[in-house]
């Protein structure tokens, strides 16, 4: 068993390596060259990736790979994706292709409402504090004025404070429900800076406020935190054309084929074991996008799979329907998004990311985003309601299981043809490669 390590964080990164090293990895010297083989050769580089976080040995790398093609609003674009996922950003290029010549994707802001909480407890008359909180409102604004001075100039800032009563749900509980706006920023640490502004001052002009007794002076603030549900913060991207415009490489007819992408919609929307794996796909391009983005994509999957769920159950994030022969896809989501601030302004690839998008405003990168994940998800269940998802998918995956089985680059060549027009499997690779070093 081994022991923890007192003042880890102290070390230099050598030290920190060779702990790690010698008292978790069974063969210290490969794991001291791994971790140096993915370290950057410029040394300021470096530098500035040991800074991002705490208690850093290496970099993790992902693919950053570009799915061209994109016509959204009438404007091309080649977007930037991270992921390690085999097939996904392939499959984004082939919807973006299929679309582009049909008016391409239709994308809007719907809304860009953030909102942040002060969660505190309070032990007496809820019309006294109604008046309380009516009294000091100014006071909350005037607290806070420093602090959103900068974003008030932009446009920006807190939008309203309201108390709310949540004491049918937990004894005593209830929050000052506010809402923001932040511009280009994402705004997490703005919204938290001011959260806890409003906290000081509700604290303190409670222990001064007259009416108050000596139990409802005492307000118990348990956390000041923005959400990451953001419900009005709101973008839709959708496609549509004419059925008969629906020709997809396959022997299905267009008709059938937008009759059963609207019946694995529906089956997504009611039945939760699917749309988990439906929405799964959606976010394999969002959260590339998030990624390649520099935006925090946890936020971002947290915030969207709760909406999935806003009307009680879990469902699709997508629509689709057919109206006078005309076939319409669309998905409608909530993204709280940054091009300015923290790794947009840090991250060497992230800059010139936004770059190759043009260098988007938050509202732009939205609609981006949207697409990316309603893109990955036409493409997906065109696959499905066709010639099923492996085909495809397992096609992008042969050089992976081709360098696990560690095949040269003639080797790797070879098989590529061979499985052109057959069926890949680990074990059809496995004895297909076999067969071929036997001659």
């Amino acid at each position: 068993m081994t022991k923890p390590i007192p003042g880890f964080s102290k070390l230099s990164k050598e030290q920190k390596i060779d702990r790690i090293a010698s008292q978790y990895t069974k063969n210290p010297d490969r794991t001291r060259e791994v971790l140096r083989n993915y370290w950057n050769t410029d040394k300021k580089l470096q530098k500035l990736h040991d800074e991002f976080i705490e208690n850093t040995i290496t970099n993790l790398y992902l693919p950053l790979g570009i799915a061209p093609g994109f016509l959204i609003n009438s404007k091309p674009y080649a977007i930037p994706m991270a992921i390690e996922e085999s097939s996904v950003v392939a499959a984004a290029s082939k919807a973006a292709k299929f679309w582009f010549d049909k008016g391409g994707f239709k994308a809007e802001v719907l809304g860009t409402e953030k909102v942040g909480q002060v969660h505190f407890i309070y032990k007496g008359d809820v019309d006294k504090l109604k008046k309380f909180i009516e009294t000091i409102t100014p006071k909350f604004r005037s607290d806070t004025e420093t602090l959103t001075q900068n974003m008030s100039k932009r446009g920006g800032g807190i939008s309203t404070i309201q108390l709310r009563d949540q004491t049918e749900k937990l004894h005593n509980y209830y929050q000052l429900h506010c809402t923001f706006e932040t511009m280009d920023a994402m705004g997490a640490n703005f919204i938290n800076s001011c959260l806890e502004q409003l906290a000081a001052t509700l604290k303190r002009e409670a222990l001064e406020y007259v009416e108050f007794s000596d139990i409802e002076k005492e307000i118990e603030v348990v956390m000041s935190i923005l959400s990451n549900y953001v419900p009005n913060c709101l973008v839709r991207a959708e496609v549509s054309c004419p059925v008969n415009e629906l020709r997809i490489p396959s022997e299905i007819s267009p008709k059938d084929f937008a009759r059963k992408m609207v019946r694995a919609i529906e089956i997504a929307k009611i039945e939760p074991y699917r749309a988990v794996t439906h929405n799964k796909g959606i976010m394999n391009g969002i959260d590339a996008v998030i990624l390649a983005t520099g935006n925090d994509f946890r936020a971002v999957e947290a915030g969207i799979h709760a909406y999935a769920s806003k009307n009680g159950s879990y469902g699709s994030l997508t629509h689709a329907e057919i109206e006078n022969d005309i076939f319409r896809f669309w998905i409608e989501i909530p993204l709280a998004l940054g091009t300015v601030g923290g790794l947009t302004k840090l991250h060497p690839l992230v800059k010139l990311n936004l770059e190759i998008l043009g260098k988007p405003t938050a509202m732009e990168l939205m609609q981006i985003v949207a697409v990316a994940g309603l893109a990955q998800n036409f493409a997906a269940v065109s696959s499905l309601v066709t010639t099923g998802i492996q085909k495809g998918h397992m096609k992008m995956h042969l050089l992976n299981i081709l360098n696990q089985l560690e095949a040269n680059d003639e080797e790797k060549k070879t098989l590529t043809k061979h499985f052109k027009a057959r069926v890949v499997t680990h074990n059809g690779v496995l004895n297909a490669l076999e067969t071929l070093r036997n001659g």
